[in-house]
Order: C-alpha cells, then structure tokens, then sequence
C-alpha cells in the first residue's frame, strides 16, 4: 500500500491572508476564523514551514514597531508627555510603573531578604543551622534577581 504525504494544512491563499490580517495589527485567532480554520493549525502548519514561522514573526511584531515610533514621535512634543510616560512604564516597570502605595517591588523584597539574612546570622548560634538557612536565603535571592533581570 503506498502512503500518501499529509495534505498541506494551509493552502498558499490561506497563508497570505493570515499573514495579511497580521500585519494590520490582528491576531491569529482573527485570522483563523477568517480564512475558516483553528488556531492550532496555524501553528501546526508553521512548525512544518519554517519560512512561514518567520513571516508570521514577522508580521505579528510589525504593527508594534509602527506603534513605537508613533509613540517615540508623540513623546518628543512636549505636548504629548504623556507618550513619553507610557513608555517608560512599560519600558522599565520596576522603576517608572504606576503601582499602589501597598505595592513594593522585587528590589525591595531583595532588599528585605538581605536584611533579614543578616539579623539570622547575628541571632541564629548553632553554625550548620545558620549556614543552612543563609544558603536558602542566597538561593531565593538569586531567582528575585534573574526574575528582575528577565523583566527588565
């Protein structure tokens, strides 16, 4: 019995649609409705076709770039300022986000930590038992710090 290949899952016409709705700024889900197929099979028929795994990339980052610079324009009128504090926000959170006077951030909990580890090895007396826990300490801080560095 001869085998039969799989069937494209996206015909060349499907692709370019998608890709079309991607690049004015919608998702793939709306794209998926549209050409009449699952989102999965969009991922499916990119994880089988390289090349249309990087124009999907392509277009789903393209209208962000557009939006930054009208962003970056808008911020350079002082009349915008606004822009300019939109961007900051969101370029680096930990140090212009919005955040409630109820809120502290990672350095903060980095800072507590270290305090607190030097108050258990003034107190703690039995030298295994402190060493043991500054050694947990050190390893919880060490994931605050990779965590704030992937955020920023």
């Amino acid at each position: 019995m001869s085998q039969r290949g799989r069937r494209a899952l996206l015909d060349e016409y499907k692709r370019r649609e998608i890709l079309a709705i991607l690049a004015v700024g919608g998702n793939r889900e709306m794209a998926a409705r549209y050409v009449g197929c699952r989102v999965n099979t969009i991922q499916n028929t990119a994880d089988r076709d390289p090349e249309f795994a990087v124009q999907l990339r392509q277009k789903e980052r393209q209208w962000e770039v557009s939006y930054l610079g009208n962003i970056r324009a808008a911020a350079g009128n002082e009349r915008h300022w606004r822009a300019a504090a939109w961007a900051l926000e969101r370029l680096d959170p930990e140090r212009y986000g919005r955040r409630g006077p109820d809120v502290i951030t990672i350095s903060q909990v980095a800072m507590l930590l270290t305090q607190f580890t030097e108050v258990i090895a003034q107190e703690v007396p039995v030298a295994e038992y402190r060493k043991n826990i500054l050694k947990r300490f050190n390893a919880i801080s060490e994931s605050l710090r990779g965590a704030s560095k992937k955020r920023g």
